[in-house]
């Protein structure tokens, strides 16, 4: 019998078109049905130089069904190039032209002399969701236009986070992660953002090493790049988020980059005494039980389940209740993320269920007893559940249907002071 799935938080594979879009002036060549990139595109800052409305589509029919569509990518391609100013073409599939057996590598190797690179991620829908998407338009990058570099520059570093636009906070993040490395002297590179295209990708196999911020997502991208540039990698599974995250980032950030021990203290201590007398300020609020209640679930993939819980428990001191991943973690990471949920100060470990059903995850909320107002962070589906509990809720991951972000964080000490913020004007306000 087939199986519902409600509330699912992820999108097929073609959704990588995002990440294209997020490296500036990148262009997505769509070689899939008509409406995909509407369907997929997000309603809420995904305008700019390139919007998902005119990305070049093949938009094949029933005819290319049966004749193929190899054909029509190849002119869609030639056209993309003569009609549409970018620097980086990237040709994504969606599910109808792999099914049927188009070639399309071989179309897209045709314009290997091209002025400007235009490189092919297979993105079929059926292969997986748009995290895994991401990774292959990584892969495409990484095996069709680098080259090994025998050039390293000193003290750069190449910062890899998680899925842009999934993540509505993506673009702060980033910049954020670059300010918290440039602090320690080193030279920050990405990729995805306001003058971070073509001219950054090219430095990729410049880099002294890679730092991958994430629970798993990248993990066998950054391993890719050491196989072919030996390019040495830094893994560092949680986003920091606060004092005690952020500072536990810095020190191993800095000891496996050489940096001395003393630039590294003397860099975190000038953040903790600012964030502390911010905290101070506030601490009857924190101390006063009425306002909030300590229990707390967070709904998310695993990039903000693992980090805010981290956040929650080891700078607030809050408990929690069982935590859900939510983006379809491949099964081979899970037991170490399991691990990191373990790693909470004062000896407390959370439970963490890797569940894809909304149903299910609203059915444990409900049941789970949060001893007064429980506190969800999550996507917009759990707004609903939460308030019929009398809870706390706060939007942070995808769905998001209540706040515009800009270049807003949580990453890093001044994230931490944003979430602070966030958390507790939604708790103050049932008094008000």
């Amino acid at each position: 019998m087939a199986k519902l799935l409600d509330k699912q938080r992820y999108k097929c594979a073609l959704g990588a078109m995002q990440t294209v879009q997020a490296i500036d002036r990148a262009l997505p060549i769509l070689h899939s049905g008509p409406g995909c990139a509407q369907k997929l595109s997000e309603s809420i800052g995904s305008s700019g130089y390139f919007s998902p409305n005119i990305f070049p589509c093949t938009s094949i029919n029933e005819k290319d069904v049966v004749f193929g569509g190899v054909k029509k990518l190849n002119s869609t391609i030639e056209n993309a190039l003569k009609v549409v100013d970018a620097d980086l073409y990237v040709v994504l599939t969606g599910c109808i032209p792999e099914i049927v057996g188009d070639d399309s590598g071989e179309v897209v190797s045709r314009f290997e002399d091209a002025q400007k690179p235009v490189l092919y991620a297979p993105t079929a829908g059926f292969k997986g969701n748009n995290y895994k998407g991401h990774e292959q338009v990584i892969d495409a990058i990484i095996d069709q236009y680098l080259e090994k570099s025998d050039k390293k520059q000193k003290g750069l570093v190449n910062i890899w986070a998680d899925v842009p636009y999934q993540d509505l906070f993506w673009l702060g993040n980033l910049r954020e992660l670059e300010n918290l490395i440039r602090e320690l002297g080193l030279i920050p590179n990405t990729i995805f953002g306001f003058k971070r295209g073509i001219e950054n990708i090219k430095k990729i196999p410049e880099a002294e090493f890679n730092l991958l911020v994430s629970p798993w997502v990248g993990l066998s991208n950054v391993k890719k790049m050491e196989r072919k540039f030996n390019t040495p990698y830094l893994h560092y599974p949680t986003l920091p988020i606060g004092a005690t995250e952020t500072s536990e980032f810095l020190r191993e950030v800095g000891e496996f980059a050489g940096v001395p021990k003393d630039k590294v203290e003397s860099v975190i201590k000038e953040h903790e005494d600012y964030y502390y007398y911010l905290i101070e300020r506030y601490a009857d609020l924190f101390l006063e039980n009425r306002v909030i209640n300590k229990q707390f679930t967070v709904v998310s993939d695993a990039q903000y389940a693992l980090g805010i819980t981290k956040f929650l428990v080891n700078d607030l001191g809050l408990v929690p209740a069982k935590q859900f991943v939510v983006d379809d973690t491949p099964k081979k990471h899970r037991q170490q993320i399991e691990e990191e949920f373990k790693k909470l100060n004062f000896g407390i470990e959370a439970e963490v269920l890797f569940e894809t059903d909304g149903y299910k995850i609203h059915e444990e909320i409900k049941q789970h007893d949060y001893h007064g107002y429980p506190l969800v962070l999550g996507g917009y589906y759990e707004k609903e559940v939460t308030e019929k509990l009398d809870g706390n809720f706060l939007n942070i991951s995808y769905s998001v249907q209540d706040k515009v972000v800009f270049d807003d964080f949580y990453v890093g000490y001044t994230g931490g002071i944003r979430l602070i913020e966030d958390i507790y004007t939604v708790a103050v306000q049932r008094f008000n």
